[in-house]
């Protein structure tokens, strides 16, 4: 293949991207839904005019580590720490629940298998999908309804914070477990020597950025100095940890989010992740499935994938804020703000792919749990709204 024919690619992929992506926009869904279609649309299953290669390979991973390091950079810490422990249990909640009964879910599908089989790993990963918990949908809902600052929308959004940070810790265990040369003992180890060597070095390069900041406030150096730590740390994590490089870049973001220039370096990294790497990202999930493998028996397994992992962020969450003396309609809506799904279901998805334990047919799955979450979380809360102003 020629090497100018790249240029062609990211054109035709950055067009048809963003043009999915306003149409998925106006049709009420997700603008990620749309350019994952886009991938799907202009690659070998479909018309055939772009394929996937390394070049294109290597692009999405940059894309997934800088929108990883921007989900770190707008988790708020205060916030986060302010929600208590109740927004920590309700996501513990959160992603137990959902892991166990997406593992049983698979297990049931497929025939059980034993701690350490290939088949246990792939049922353990398709619960580690429905761990992801993606809240933008549910936060705009809220804020129309003007419940973003109240009690509950405080707790969702804690909540959903916490629920990250924890499905990025059990996919680091997951991918870590998977790899024959790991034991148990060795992944636990490796992934908190990770976490303390972070927590250091973190504290160490926190005060070297308040200095630089200092010095040179609001200067475009900043969010250089801060894109080499995003990569400087997926580097190592993979590296010398065997962890997923995404964890690295994540905790890269969560180290500079209380930085004066955090939503500055933000700025300036949404840039390069919207213009170019997200959209490759996205587009390249559509690029790897495959829709040639999907018959009967994969549409009534994406069916039950979607009910399973729907209901269990409810009731996970939903009874964990009842116990939390949320009552009645309130634990309900806490649940359903906790349904929605996004980008981390389809990064750890693209996680999946690469180390062997997702195939491509399964992004199917995802992308039908991404729309159909991001269209009935709104309609829910919406319906479920009055019941809760009645018991107040």
């Amino acid at each position: 293949m020629e090497a100018f024919s790249v240029f062609k690619d990211l054109a035709i992929i950055i067009v048809f991207a963003k043009l999915f992506g306003i149409l998925a926009r106006k049709c009420k869904a997700p603008q990620v839904v749309g350019e994952i279609f886009a991938g799907l649309l202009i690659g070998p299953s479909m018309l055939g005019i772009v394929g996937q290669t390394d070049f294109l390979t290597e692009m999405a991973e940059i894309g997934v580590v800088l929108i990883m390091f921007l989900a770190g950079l707008e988790t708020n810490l205060k916030d986060l720490l302010k929600t208590g422990p109740k927004a920590f249990l309700i996501a513990c909640a959160g992603v137990i629940v959902p892991l166990v009964c997406g593992t049983l879910f698979y297990m049931f599908y497929y025939g059980f298998a034993p701690f350490g089989d290939d088949k246990f790993y792939r049922a353990l990963f398709i619960g580690t999908i429905m761990t992801a918990t993606s809240v933008s949908i549910t936060v705009q809902t809220l804020r129309e309804m003007g419940y973003l600052k109240g009690l509950i929308g405080t707790t969702i959004m804690g909540a959903a914070i916490i629920d990250d940070v924890i499905g990025i810790i059990v996919l680091t265990f997951v991918i870590g477990f998977k790899n024959p040369e790991s034991k148990p003992i060795t992944v636990i180890i490796s992934t908190v020597l990770f976490f303390i060597f972070a927590l250091v070095v973190g504290f160490i390069v926190y005060k070297i950025f308040i200095i630089v900041e200092k010095r040179y406030p609001h200067n475009r150096r900043i969010p250089i100095l801060g894109l080499a730590l995003c990569f400087s740390f997926a580097f190592v994590a993979e590296k010398y940890f065997g962890i997923a490089d995404i964890t690295g870049a994540y905790l890269a973001g969560v180290i500079l989010s209380s930085t004066y220039n955090s939503k500055y370096i933000a700025e300036k990294m949404d840039i390069s992740a919207y213009m170019l790497f997200g959209p490759i990202f996205f587009a390249s999930i559509g690029l790897k499935t495959s829709i040639n493998g999907i018959d009967a028996s994969i549409m009534l397994f994406t069916a039950g994938f979607v009910v399973v992992a729907l209901l269990s962020k409810i009731i996970g969450c939903g009874v964990m804020a009842r116990i939390c003396k949320f009552k009645g309609w309130k634990a309900v809506m806490i649940g359903t703000g906790m349904m929605t799904r996004g980008e981390v279901a389809l990064i750890v998805a693209q996680k999946g792919l690469a180390v062997g334990l997702l195939s491509p047919v399964y992004f199917t799955c995802v992308i039908f749990l991404i729309l159909i979450s991001s269209v009935l979380t709104p309609i829910v809360l919406k319906l479920i709204y009055p019941k809760v102003i009645d018991t107040e």
